[in-house]
């Protein structure tokens, strides 16, 4: 057998996890929605850790890690806020959907982009997923407000904004070299989810455990940008 399917057969699970996000988001059925976005942020890890253990990278392998990326972190995430922010703001919540298209420009951008080896010029999909896909999980009872709904498709727009910006956003790849910033987004991560988690156990629900995901992305952007902010200074 061709060693070179194994990587590609992966890239083909993350991509059918999201194309199962978007029916579970049609269906308003987030938090399975979002488990399925989870699973394919799964296989989007192992697709490239199989790829350079087994030494088979290839062109279409690489290009096709970017379709299945564009629908389970593009897309679906998209979907979600979509037909979340519908029953309140009626087909102007269309404006959602353009995430996808914002997520499809900025993987078109890395593929061809030399500097984001180790590092990310631009908030990376898989982010972007995890930060939505955690607010959609949360109860209806959070728009109660309209301008709620409002803030959070102005958001979308500000987000897709990150995921195209030039600005720099460090990643586990270069941990010998950022290891003090690093080590300090963990630890920030740790103290979120416990507060996540606990929240989760008081109230028994467990949107608070997933909301989780978007407050690390909270605090990896937050943090990046202070980076950012110090070295202009």
């Amino acid at each position: 057998m061709n060693k070179r399917i194994i990587p590609d057969v992966i890239t083909s699970c993350n991509l059918l996890c999201g194309a199962i996000a978007v029916f579970l988001a049609t269906k308003g059925v987030f938090v399975w929605a979002f488990v399925f976005i989870l699973g394919g942020a799964f296989f989007d890890f192992f697709d490239g850790l199989s790829a350079r253990l087994l030494k088979a990278p290839s062109p279409i392998g690489i290009q096709l890690d970017s379709l299945a990326d564009d629908i389970t972190f593009g897309l679906a995430p998209a979907m979600m806020l979509f037909c979340y922010l519908l029953p309140v703001l009626g087909w102007w919540a269309g404006i959602a959907l353009l995430m996808a298209a914002f997520a499809a420009l900025r993987l078109a951008k890395f593929n061809v982009d030399e500097r984001q080896h180790n590092s990310f010029i631009g908030l990376a999909t898989p982010a972007n997923a995890l930060f939505w896909g955690g607010i959609c999980c949360m109860p209806y009872a959070m728009l109660k407000y309209d301008w709620i709904a409002w803030a959070l498709l102005g958001l979308s727009l500000f987000s897709g904004y990150l995921m195209n910006a030039e600005i720099p956003f460090f990643s586990f790849k270069a941990f010998k070299k950022e290891k003090a910033t690093i080590v300090a987004f963990l630890c920030g991560c740790v103290v979120l989810i416990a507060l996540c988690i606990t929240k989760a156990l008081i109230t028994s629900h467990i949107e608070y455990a997933l909301f989780s995901g978007t407050a690390c992305v909270l605090w990896y952007v937050a943090l990046n940008l202070m980076l950012v902010c110090v070295k202009k200074k």
